[in-house]
């Protein structure tokens, strides 16, 4: 992992996850949709299916990228709070990737099961899959995914600090990190949360990128002045 490598990586993890989250909006309501009843969710799954388990599927992706970002991203610093945010990041894709994947794994099934003309299979169906969104979904991917997504980016700012790339990093960095956190408390069904979760992570992939930009430009200016060492030494 490259710092260009790494660089790449944080660029494409937020415009993926922009991408993935606009196009479920437009497509199927998300997430407002699963303030619904799961029978009205899984039709409308249903009714959009390809489609919505393909944006989820890029949604996973670029919450699986965040274990190679954290890996490349922990080689920017020796600092004992980069030491912790190597497994936190990591761990931070891990869940989002399992709460996201249930969507192109498990519930196709549970939207067919809910479509049969069988009532007892039909609800079994939306049973089911109210279970594996509270479980999967909203403590394992939304829960743990926010707190340690938040973690991780304060630990990155604790460990780079401003000398990395001005007050800015740490700035935008911690206000994201700390609207992200406030997801933790989406369960208690208050609209402002919601809207500064979703505001966070406006912030935070502004603040990848921005990171991956800085990243980029290091890179270049330590490739110049690389050359240019070489070619005094060359010359003497």
């Amino acid at each position: 992992m490259t710092a260009r490598r790494t660089a790449a990586l944080l660029i494409l993890a937020a415009v993926l996850a922009n991408l993935g989250f606009t196009a479920l909006g437009s497509i199927f309501n998300y997430p407002d949709v699963l303030d619904e009843p799961a029978g009205s969710v899984l039709a409308d799954f249903r009714d959009h299916q390809g489609a919505v388990s393909t944006w989820f599927a890029v949604l996973a992706f670029s919450a699986a990228l965040l274990a190679p970002i954290a890996i490349g991203v922990g080689r920017l610093s020796a600092q004992r709070a980069m030491r912790i945010a190597v497994p936190v990041g990591i761990a931070a894709a891990v869940v989002q990737v399992i709460g996201l994947l249930r969507w192109p794994i498990l519930v196709p099934g549970y939207a067919s099961d809910a479509a049969s003309a069988d009532a007892t299979v039909a609800a079994d169906g939306r049973d089911a899959f109210t279970t594996a969104s509270d479980i999967l979904g909203t403590a394992i991917g939304e829960t743990l995914g926010y707190l340690l997504t938040a973690a991780w980016t304060v630990l990155v700012v604790i460990a780079l600090g401003r000398g990395f790339a001005g007050r800015w990093f740490p700035v935008l960095g911690g206000l994201s990190a700390g609207l992200v956190f406030l997801g933790v408390f989406s369960p208690l069904d208050l609209p402002v949360i919601d809207t500064a979760n979703f505001f966070g992570y406006v912030l935070w992939s502004i603040w990848l990128i921005a990171f991956g930009v800085v990243l980029l430009r290091r890179e270049r200016r330590s490739a110049t002045a690389g050359s240019g060492a070489a070619e005094l030494q060359g010359a003497s």
